[in-house]
């Protein structure tokens, strides 16, 4: 089906190109989300990537599937979009009317026990540290395995090495997470 849309975008459909991005918009937002952690930054890279789909679908041939296509031009984009941010100069960081929607938000509430939220905030930092600490090729492999569920050929195809790269990037970025986990539980201890 995406190449019957890709193909009538090639053709000059432009609503064939909507259903592609209703179809993906929300996960190509989810793995931008692992690079941009702001959401609304997210957002307008997601947007930037879709532009830059745009502009260069007249050239998919097909050679991967459309969705491992998007899924690249996103990464590219969010680390492009990374690297413009670092040589900006830092700005504020939260606003009072911002903080003020932080607090409002229905998912920020908490329905658990306080010792139950703490561990798992432990962890989830923790994770995030160890990801975010790993060399950026080891971590785009891991996000793309465990956060979007791709195989690893298909994570082979996204970041254009060897299937057996893509292994040992995942098996050395599991080796980390688990050395933080494990600092972790036997502080708690």
């Amino acid at each position: 089906m995406d190449l019957e849309l890709v193909q009538r975008v090639q053709e000059g459909d432009k609503k064939a190109f909507d259903v592609l991005i209703l179809k993906y918009q929300q996960r190509i937002v989810h793995v931008i989300t692992g690079f941009v952690h702001d959401p609304v930054e997210a957002l307008d890279v997601a947007q930037e990537a879709f532009i830059k789909a745009y502009r260069a679908i007249p050239n998919f041939r097909g050679d991967s599937a459309f969705y491992t296509w998007l899924y690249r031009i996103a990464i590219n984009t969010a680390k492009n979009h990374l690297t413009a941010r670092a040589r900006r100069p830092p700005a504020m960081d939260v606003d009072a009317l911002d903080a003020t929607n932080y607090y409002d938000a229905p998912e920020l509430k908490e329905f658990e026990t306080p010792e139950s939220n703490l561990i798992s905030n432990e962890l989830e930092r923790a994770i995030q540290q160890a990801i975010q600490d790993l060399p950026e090729d080891t971590a785009t492999a891991i996000r793309l395995r465990e956060f979007e569920g791709m195989s690893y050929e298909e994570i082979a195809q996204v970041m254009d090495c060897p299937i057996g790269t893509v292994r040992s990037r995942i098996f050395r970025a599991r080796e980390a997470i688990e050395k933080q986990i494990t600092e972790i539980m036997s502080e708690e201890e």
